[in-house]
């Protein structure tokens, strides 16, 4: 019998260090990692199974869904914000192509198993896009089915993404046969900015923050590439494995949309200078707005509205602003480095 997994692609990355440390830690999760860099080592023995290869690999992909009973896939693979401004076309093979490579892969194995199978997507306030910056102090908490209007490859791929999710889940093949017969079970959260203190910032364009927090820790001056005043939604990376874990173990009839904002606190790109000085008093951090990446970010909201997610499966944050940075990221980064000293 072939064996039941969970399959996390992109595993290497920010968000699947976290969560691939969580559910390893679980006796009843089998993960399958797949990632086109190797693995880290300090993952490997939270996997049964370590896969090196492209998502954009059909034949890979298909020997997984011979080899695996896969029961979930989180889809954690893609080419971040500014380095798909560099290379649009190959953010758009990576990001829509590779996602729908892996709703296929689930139409298979929900075919082989019978029933549907859970489909995690994180998609990004990048899928936002205010027209100029007036408007965005103007906008407040923004929900879900607001201004989606991005500005980026990077925005525009996440979105027609999660509808891409959302037809698979609800409308695939519906002049079939079995049309109504809903295969995939598609679940996506929208995350604001994520900041790690366990992975280096990897081409976000919300990566200021940590960058900024990074470079301090080392006795590194840092020049900032958006203004002063800049501000965007954040949570720190224990968060973002809470959430998207909390989403997968939440009752499909409790769940009225498909797709979830989450967030934690906003906060200025001076308000993180203010308490990344506090811990570090000799930081230089100049302010010298890089104006194309400004305006990318000046296009997503200061504050997003997740209530729908708190109303639905119970979301709520462990960390706001000051927890996030004095509990959890300033010590961890000081260990980080102290211990490379």
């Amino acid at each position: 019998m072939r064996k039941e997994v969970v399959l996390i692609t992109g595993a290497n990355g920010e968000i699947g260090h976290g969560l691939m440390e969580y559910l390893g830690k679980s006796e009843d999760v089998q993960i399958v990692a797949l990632d086109i860099q190797e693995l880290d080592e300090e993952l490997r023995p939270y996997c049964y199974r370590f896969v090196q290869g492209d998502i954009l690999d059909n034949m890979l992909l298909g020997r997984l869904v011979s080899e695996y009973e896969i029961r979930t896939i989180y889809h954690l693979a893609s080419i971040l914000s500014t380095r798909a401004e560099y290379n649009p076309e190959a953010a758009h093979r990576v990001n829509v192509e590779g996602t729908l490579n892996l709703l296929k892969l689930a139409v298979e194995q929900a075919e082989w198993q019978g029933r549907s199978v859970k489909f995690i997507y994180p998609s990004s306030i990048a899928a936002y896009g205010l027209p100029y910056l007036e408007r965005k102090n103007r906008a407040g908490k923004v929900k879900e089915d607001e201004w989606l209007t991005p500005q980026t490859m990077y925005g525009c791929n996440k979105l027609y993404c999660e509808h891409l999710g959302r037809y698979y889940a609800r409308y695939y093949k519906q002049l079939g046969a079995d049309s109504g017969t809903s295969k995939i079970d598609f679940r996506c959260l929208r995350f604001p900015g994520l900041i790690s203190a366990f992975t280096l910032p990897s081409g976000g364009t919300s990566d200021f923050g940590p960058e900024m927090l990074h470079q301090a820790a080392q006795g590194l001056p840092y020049n900032c590439f958006v203004r002063a005043d800049a501000c965007l939604p954040f949570m720190v990376m224990p968060d973002a494995v809470k959430s998207l874990v909390d989403l997968w173990a939440a009752p499909r009839e409790n769940l009225n949309r498909l797709v979830y904002n989450v967030t934690s606190f906003s906060v200025t790109a001076e308000d993180i200078y203010t308490i990344v000085a506090r811990s570090f008093p000799d930081v230089v951090v100049t302010f010298e707005p890089d104006a194309r990446r400004q305006k990318i970010v000046d296009s997503w909201p200061s504050e997003i509205d997740d209530q729908a997610a708190r109303d639905d499966w119970g979301w709520e944050p462990d960390y706001d602003l000051e927890q996030a940075f004095e509990e959890y990221l300033i010590p961890n980064i000081k260990d980080r480095y102290r211990s490379k000293k």
